[in-house]
This record gives C-alpha cells, structure tokens and sequence, in this order.
C-alpha cells in the first residue's frame, strides 16, 4: 500500500467534469493497494491493483510499466498487471495525456501524474518483496441497500426473459478474497458494483468516498496505522457499477441529506459484508495462475453475428452524445440544454463543437440513434479519447479476472462474466469484472441501453455495438486461455507524454502578514471538548503544492502519554480534515484550517494540534520546512 494523494489545493478534480471543483484539503488521504498472486518456483504471476483514483488513464499504466521494467525487466508487463481505479470522485485530476478529461484541470499536472504513478509503482515493490508462501479464500455474499440502479428506464430496454434470471436491476453480489501468509491473515480484496460519488460535486476535499471509507475502516480494525511497516491492506475494488449510484434518493443524495453521512453508511454496508466473508471464507483457490492480454482498437473492430444477434456489425470512430452532457438522474449537467433519452443534435452546439471535430455522415450513421455532441475521435493533431484499448482474462485457481478499460453497466457487465465463463467452462467457479482498468474509454452499455441514450449510452463512445465487440474480443482471450494458445499483443497505444499542455500556475511565493511566522497560531482551540464537538486550530501556512506530504501528514493530533506527546490522528482519519484557505493572492498569505470531530469513542485526555508546512520563499525560490503547535486541550 502507498499513499497516492497528491496536490491538495488548487487543482481541479477528476469525474464530475466540473471546473467549479477544486480541491481545497484533505478529509481522507488516497492509497493504491497493490496484490501479486505467485505460482511457486518461478511459475507465473499476477498483480491487482486497486487504486484509489477516479480513472487509471492509459497514462499511468504507461509510466508505472516503463518503471517496473526498470526495476524488474521483464516480470511485470501489461500481459499480467491489472491497474483498476475505484472511481472516487474526489480525487486530484489531470493524469491523463488525453485532452478530454484535462479540460476540467486547465490541462496535465505533472506533479499528480508522478505521485499517483510513483505511488503504484511503490506499492506494487512491496507487495514483491512481501511475497511468501500462503493461501486464499474466496466468498461471495450480499451487500444490502449498497446502490440503485439511475437509470432503470435504460436497464428495462433490455430483454424481458434476460432480467427475469436477476434478482433486480443492480447486482448485489460482493466476491471477495482473504490472502493468508503463514496462517495470519494480510489482505482481502473484494469487488462490489457501486459508484463512489457519495461526496457530491461541491465537495472540496480529496477523499476515497465510500469505498475509501470501507478500506480505513477495514485496516484499522486489522490494526493498521498507516505509518509501520507490517501492514494489513484491505482493497474494495470496482466492478460493474455503470449505472449503480450510492445517491438512494436518485437526487444526488441518500440515505441522508449529509454527503459525509452517506459516505459513512454506504461505506460501512460495504465493511460489513466485507467483514463477514472474511471471517467466514474457507473456499481456497486452488490450481494454475495464467493470463491472456491483448490491444483493441475499439473504433474499428468487426463484430460477428454471433455477438451483435444482428448480422456482422462493426464499432464506430469515439463521439460524445447529447445525453452525456445531460448527466445522470442522480446529478444533472450543468446547463439545461441537454437532455437524457435526447436523440436530436442541436445545430447551434454543433456549429461550435464542429470547430473542434466534425463528425463525418458515416460516423453520424455508424453512432445512430446517438446525436453526436463532439467527435472526440476526429480531433487533431490526435483524439481527444484513446481508442486503442488494452483488455485482458487471468486466471487465479477457480477464479476469473476480466480487466475492461471503461465504466460498464449492470447488465453489460452480466454479460461479459457469462461470455469468460462460458469460454472458460469447468475451469472456473467465479467470474469477477474489474472496470476502469488499463485506460479510460468512458461507458459500456448493452445495444439495447444505447438505444435509449441515457446518460451512459451517451457516453458510450464507439457506439451500439462497443459491448458485443467487448465479449467478442474477450471471448477470443478467454477461449486461447482455456487452450493454452497464445494471442497477438494487437496495436500499440499512443504515447503522448510528450504532447502535454499545461494552463496551472505554480506557486510564485508564500507570505504571512508583518509581524507573524509561519506556523504560528491565529485560532487556538477552547480549553476542553465534550464528545460531539469539533476542535478547530489555524495556523499560517504555506501552499501545499510546496511538499505534498505523500506519506506523510499536514497535520497530527496528539494526545499526551506518560508526559510525552504521541501521534493520534493524521490528516488521513475519517475523523479529521485538512483545510487550505487562501487569505492574500497577492501576498501570498494562507491558512491551514485543522479539524477534529470527536466522538464517544476518543479517550480522555490531554491533546494538541501540531501542523506541518511548507513555504516558498519569494526571493531565493527555495522551499522552507516548518512546523507549529497548538496550546494544549483537555478531552474529557
């Protein structure tokens, strides 16, 4: 595990494409957690990755791989890593090297690309050198009141007979994994289908949103702390949760109107089921470790009768529809010049989105019955979306991975869990989907969903048929996995690393106001607080872009132990946040804000605020440590 938090202030976020949202601290940091499946004596491996990002962009799986080729040659390649995104909406954007997603961050930004990068690379070390011998369990149970399906209009286009074998329109089922070294548990990793946006599009906080929650709550109950080397590492995974929203009021809130609330509860129905598989999963993976990985380009693929039910079908150049800029039922778009189900174009918007691409008469019908909004495909000097897609199948024992590079519905994804298990047969008992992985190609939607255009069929950038040619190309994978016939590495994605733009400004200098230090103390906290209360202490600070504390804290709670002051909370606690407030942008003067809400559990005792800072000096540019402290304050 290793903390990929990156620059808490004054960046855009990434998944609401909003570029009101800028992240102004921490409430909770974000972590990649990495697992590596080993068969014994030089034998075949797997690593899982999950990541708490919004989207792991083709990017990212390019650096971290040319860095692990550096460090381990040819052991860990895009054939058998898996780097999955759990999709918190409240994580630093502007990692991708594709211009679509860096709209809302004014561009890339170097510094988050190379901590989310440096920090999965980290964390895949030393699940490496962890490596032992050991054993994993595999259950599957049920996670009540999880998420409901936002667009259950779309999902009923599907075919009668086909919902009738579910049991709704979400998928319920959590699988999870308990890894044991040496009898002692170390891990669990679990995949459920829900959307992380219960932290809403005005939050300012970075945050792993219910899925984040569910991973602190986890470890720490396995006594993880974060900053010792002997760690627990609990990953709640993503899976097929296109259409799946935590919102159960479908109005962008639920179960309460409190988005921290929200968090809490959708997160700790997760734990709770997360827990009782673990202690109760005694089915062991047993049999070979293996993979098959390939590249797709997904604008041009042919796709056989066999997967369309309509005759030989082919994949369309990427677009945006309409009913993307729409949003979902639970969070509408910004202006209300789009709609979902929107199957019309509007001639003005084209006339201004055509200055950028102009779709084609024959992109206009291949993408039918979707009103292209921008034809992401047929920007220049090249697409504003990737389109070569990596895909993959591995095989763990009894269990089956399958890695999609996008965001797939309910349905979509019961579909392509069937498609693996049928080509794999008696080999396999568990299919799971790990979405966002690899890249990030938007949506995949049934034929029958896109045709209701809906949000994620709007989304869904290469057109009716991008599901079919998904099953179809996995199935090709899956079937010379079952074989042991190997499979071609299909084209080489671009590398855009060095066709980056940037429209951020660093930070020029840190000030305080005359007479007043970095570090020291505007607001001191009261002299005692009852549970229920929250303790705030300011201090004058530096820009956190000046050292991102990765790692590391911006601020501790400690508490006074036998006459010496111990680490209690960091800025990394579900209890605590971090607040940057700029105060003078032309001197250059700030605030940091340190919050600690209490509850009935905290000890009596006595406590203090220690903040640690950064600051740029104006005249010599050079970067300054410093560190302040509260007075002290009783718990009582």
């Amino acid at each position: 595990m290793h903390d990929i938090t990156g620059a808490a202030a004054e960046v855009g976020m990434m998944g609401y494409v909003s570029l009101e949202q800028r992240v102004s601290g921490i409430h909770m940091r974000l972590r990649s957690r990495a697992f590596i499946i080993a068969e014994p004596n030089g034998g075949k491996r797997v690593v899982f990755v999950s990541a708490d990002q919004a989207m792991i962009f083709q990017s990212v799986q390019q650096g971290v791989l040319e860095r692990l080729g550096q460090r381990f040659g040819s052991l860990y390649t895009v054939q058998n890593v898996i780097l999955s995104a759990t999709h918190t909406h409240a994580a630093p954007g502007g990692t991708s090297h594709y211009a679509a997603p860096n709209i809302t961050t004014y561009g890339f930004i170097r510094e988050n690309y190379e901590v989310v990068v440096d920090g999965i690379v980290a964390s895949i070390e030393q699940a490496h050198y962890d490596l032992k011998p050991g054993r994993i369990l595999i259950d599957e149970g049920i996670v009540e009141g999880g998420g409901v399906n936002r667009s259950p209009d779309a999902y009923l286009r599907n075919p009668a007979e086909e919902r009738a074998r579910y049991d709704g329109n979400t998928d319920k089922t959590m699988t999870l994994l308990r890894f044991e070294q040496g009898g002692e548990p170390v891990g669990v990793l679990n995949w459920f289908a829900v959307h992380p946006v219960s932290m809403n599009n005005h939050n300012p906080f970075i945050s792993g949103d219910n899925k984040g929650y569910a991973s602190l709550r986890f470890e720490q109950a396995m006594g993880t702390d974060y900053f010792s080397d002997n760690r627990f590492v609990a990953a709640f995974a993503q899976t097929n949760s296109g259409d799946i929203t935590p919102n159960l009021n479908l109005d962008g809130t639920g179960p309460t109107d409190d988005e921290y609330e929200n968090t809490r509860i959708i997160g700790t129905r997760q734990f709770e089921t997360a827990w009782d598989l673990f202690q109760n999963a005694d089915e062991a993976l047993a049999g070979p470790v293996d993979y098959r990985q390939t590249h797709v380009d997904m604008s041009r693929v042919e796709v056989a009768d066999a997967f369309t039910g309509a005759g030989t079908q082919t994949t369309c150049i990427a677009g945006f529809g309409y009913a993307m800029a729409a949003g979902t039922e639970d969070g509408r778009g910004p202006v209300d010049w789009f709609f979902e189900g929107q199957l019309e174009g509007n001639l003005f918007i084209d006339a201004i989105t055509g200055m950028l691409a102009s779709p084609t008469p024959e992109m206009c019908a291949c993408q039918d019955p979707k009103p292209i909004l921008l034809a992401t495909g047929l920007t220049r000097p090249y697409p504003w979306t990737p389109d070569v897609l990596p895909i993959s199948v591995h095989r763990i024992g009894q269990l089956a991975i399958v890695a999609v590079p996008t965001e797939i519905t309910t349905m979509a994804g019961r579909r392509v869990r069937e498609t693996v298990a049928a080509a794999l047969g008696d080999q396999v008992r568990h299919v799971v989907v790990a979405a966002l992985a690899g890249a990030y190609a938007n949506y995949c939607v049934t034929p029958e969903e896109f045709e209701a255009q809906h949000y994620e069929g709007g989304s869904t950038l290469f057109g009716k048929w991008t599901l079919p040619a998904y099953r179809q190309e996995l199935h090709k994978l899956a079937i010379a996995l079952r074989d042991g016939t190997s499979v071609s590495a299909g084209p080489t994605p671009r590398d855009l690393r060095h066709e980056q733009l940037t429209f951020q400004t660093g930070v020029v200098l840190d000030n305080t106001p005359l007479f007043k230090s970095f570090g020291d103390v505007t607001r001191q906290p009261a002299s005692a607080y009852n549970p229920g209360e929250t303790v705030e202490v300011h201090f004058w600070t530096g820009h956190p872009k000046n050292d991102l504390k990765t790692e590391s804290t911006f601020f501790e709670v400690q508490r006074k132990v036998n006459g010496s002051w111990t680490r209690f909370r960091t800025d990394g606690d579900w209890d605590t946040t971090y607040r940057w407030d700029r105060i003078d942008p032309v001197w250059g003067s700030s605030k940091a804000v340190c919050l600690w809400r209490l509850d009935a559990s905290i000890p009596a005792g006595t406590y203090r605020i220690v903040h640690y800072g950064n600051y740029k000096n104006g005249w010599n540019g050079r970067i300054y440590g410093f560190t302040g402290a509260s007075r002290s304050f009783s718990v009582r």
